[in-house]
């Protein structure tokens, strides 16, 4: 069931939800993820191009904080949302803390790897400088049903 303080994100995810289909033309496991000002624009998009890259650090929310770090000029997003379509790695979740990003949203658990409140809870870890707040489960199945279909084909 999607979090009521979810609502105002569902066209960020949907946006979140376009990168991350785009992930399927190279292979990538399809994650994709929005950077949002302060007014809910657009500032940044990303998706996963671990494949693409060959780099293994190039996760949807990696690539959509650096983009909106270039176009601010700024690398504290404080004033930021970050929608990403999966729940983040630990990694990600880092960045998200690095980034100073005050709120994240996403819409599917990752029961393996998740960093938001799940396997680990990063993002809110108060023996940490920053925390940010989270908001799960925003079209939690259409985010859900890609991954799933993603790996059932790999299985």
């Amino acid at each position: 069931m999607e979090h009521p303080a979810g609502r105002p994100f569902v066209a960020a995810m949907e946006r979140a939800l376009d990168e991350a289909r785009a992930c399927l033309v190279t292979g990538d496991v399809p994650v994709g993820a929005v950077v949002l000002d302060r007014t809910g624009a657009v500032v940044a998009v990303g998706r996963n191009e671990r494949e693409a890259r060959q780099d293994p650090t190039a996760h949807a929310e990696v690539l959509a904080l650096r983009a909106a770090a270039a176009v601010t000029g700024d690398r504290h997003l404080a004033e930021h949302t970050l929608v990403v379509t999966l729940e983040p790695c630990p990694m990600c979740a880092g960045a998200v803390l690095a980034a100073r990003v005050p709120r994240l949203v996403f819409g599917a658990w990752d029961p393996k790897a998740g960093a938001s409140g799940s396997v680990y809870d990063i993002a809110r870890d108060r023996r940490l400088p920053h925390r940010t707040e989270v908001v799960a489960g925003v079209l939690e199945a259409p985010c859900a049903a890609l991954l799933d279909d993603f790996f059932a084909e790999r299985r």
